[in-house]
C-alpha cells in the first residue's frame, strides 16, 4: 500500500537483498499469487489490483509485483494504518500534516481551506479585505451586510474565506492582520550573502518578511529589486540601467513561490541572493506525477485553489498556470529542482556578470 499512496512500484520476489537471483518453484509462483491477491483485496483499505508476471532466469523464476500508483488514496492496513515510501523502504504515517499531504494529493482536502485555530474576526484585516469587496463585487462590506441581513463571518464563509467563527487559512493569508501571529513559519527569510555558498557568515542584507501574502510579495520584489545589479549597457550616463534579472522574470517566479507551495509544511519561505545565483525555496516537492519538464511546458496542478483564486485580484498572477513559461521566455536558463527527499522546490536564476 506504501507504492500505491505513492508513485507505484515493483516488489521482485526470488532476488535476495544483495540483488542475487535465488529463484522460485511453479509451486512457489501459484502460491504467491493467490497471497498477494488475498492480502491486496483484504489487507488493503480500499482493495488494490497489483499485476503479476514471471520472468524466467537460469537460476530459478523471479515474481514481479506491479502496484500502480493509486487512484484512490489515502489506502490503509486492515488495522486503519496508512504507509508511505520513505527512501528505499516504507514507514507508517503517524503525522498529522502527513496524513494531511496524502489527503491533499487525492484531492479530498486542501491546506488553504483548513480553518486555523484561534484566527476568529478579530484576526481579519477590515480594511484590506473592505477594499477588496468593493472592487470586486461594487458593493461595501457594510451595503452587503445590510441588504443580506448577516454578519461579517457569514459573509466570509459564503466567499470561501471562513469556516463557522474561524478564518481558514486562505482568509488569513489573503486578508488577515498579522498573520504570523497564528502562522509563524509562514514567513520568507531572505538573504543577501557575500559570495556563493549559504554556509558564508558575511552577508550584505536580510530581512525576515511577514505580513499578508499581498504584503509579503511586495516586500520580497522590494528585497531582490534592492539587492540586485542594474547595468548600464549602452545606455547614457544620466540614464537608470536595467536590473540584471528581467523584473517579469522575478514576479513570475516569487508568485509561483507563494501560490503553489505546501502549506500543510509548517517551514518559512528562503530567498538568497549569491553573487553568482538567486535561489528561491518554497516548502513541498511538486504534487502528485507533475514533473520539471512538465511545468515547463506549462502544465500546471493547482495545489491551493482558494488562494489562487483570489490570486488573480491580489498578485500580478493571470491563473492560467503559464507562469514559469513567462520567466523561462525572459530568462532561458533559469533551473528549476524538485527535491522529493527534503521536499522542496526550488528556482535557481543566475546572474549576469555585466
Amino acid at each position: 500500500m506504501a507504492f500505491a499512496n505513492a508513485e507505484g512500484g515493483n516488489i521482485l520476489i526470488g532476488v535476495d537483498d544483495m540483488g542475487q537471483i535465488v529463484g522460485l518453484t511453479h509451486d512457489d509462483i501459484r502460491k504467491l499469487n493467490n497471497l498477494v491477491s488475498s492480502v491486496a483485496s483484504e489487507n488493503v483499505r480500499p482493495p488494490i489490483n497489483p499485476i503479476t508476471d514471471t520472468v524466467h532466469t537460469e537460476n530459478g523464476l523471479v515474481m514481479i509485483v506491479t502496484i500502480r500508483e493509486g487512484l484512490s488514496k489515502p489506502y490503509a492496513d486492515s488495522q486503519g494504518v496508512f504507509w508511505m515510501k520513505s527512501g528505499a523502504n516504507k514507514r507508517p504515517v503517524t503525522s498529522r500534516e502527513d496524513i494531511q499531504r496524502m489527503m491533499q494529493s487525492a484531492g479530498l482536502i486542501y491546506a488553504d481551506e483548513v480553518p486555523v485555530t484561534g484566527a476568529a474576526g478579530d484576526a481579519l484585516d477590515s480594511s484590506h479585505f473592505g477594499i477588496f469587496f468593493e472592487k470586486q463585487y461594487s458593493l461595501s462590506v457594510q451595503n452587503a451586510l445590510e441588504k443580506s441581513d448577516i454578519t461579517l463571518m457569514q459573509l466570509l464563509n459564503n466567499v470561501g474565506l471562513a469556516k463557522d467563527e474561524t478564518l481558514n487559512l486562505a482568509g488569513l493569508l489573503l486578508f488577515g492582520r498579522k498573520p504570523q501571529r497564528y502562522k509563524p513559519a509562514f514567513v520568507v527569510k531572505a538573504v543577501s550573502f557575500v559570495g556563493n555558498e549559504p554556509s558564508g557568515v558575511h552577508y550584505r542584507d536580510s530581512e525576515d518578511i511577514n505580513g499578508c501574502i499581498r504584503d509579503m510579495y511586495k516586500s520580497t520584489m522590494s528585497f531582490l529589486t534592492r539587492n540586485l545589479r542594474r547595468l548600464q549597457g549602452d545606455r547614457g550616463f544620466n540614464t537608470e540601467g536595467n536590473l540584471e534579472i528581467p523584473l517579469y522574470a522575478l514576479e513570475e517566479v516569487v508568485v509561483n513561490m507563494f501560490l503553489h507551495r505546501d502549506y500543510f509544511i509548517s517551514a518559512p519561505w528562503r530567498v538568497m541572493i549569491f553573487d553568482n545565483r538567486i535561489e528561491l525555496i518554497s516548502p513541498g516537492s511538486l504534487p502528485n506525477n507533475l514533473t520539471v519538464e512538465n511545468i515547463r511546458n506549462g502544465v500546471s496542478i493547482i495545489r491551493n485553489p482558494l488562494i489562487a483564486s483570489f490570486a488573480t485580484k491580489e498578485l500580478p498572477y493571470r491563473g492560467i498556470g503559464t507562469g514559469i513559461r513567462r520567466a523561462l521566455s525572459f530568462v532561458e536558463d533559469i533551473v528549476l529542482e524538485s527535491d522529493q527527499n527534503d521536499n522542496q522546490f526550488t528556482v535557481y536564476i543566475p546572474r549576469k556578470n555585466s
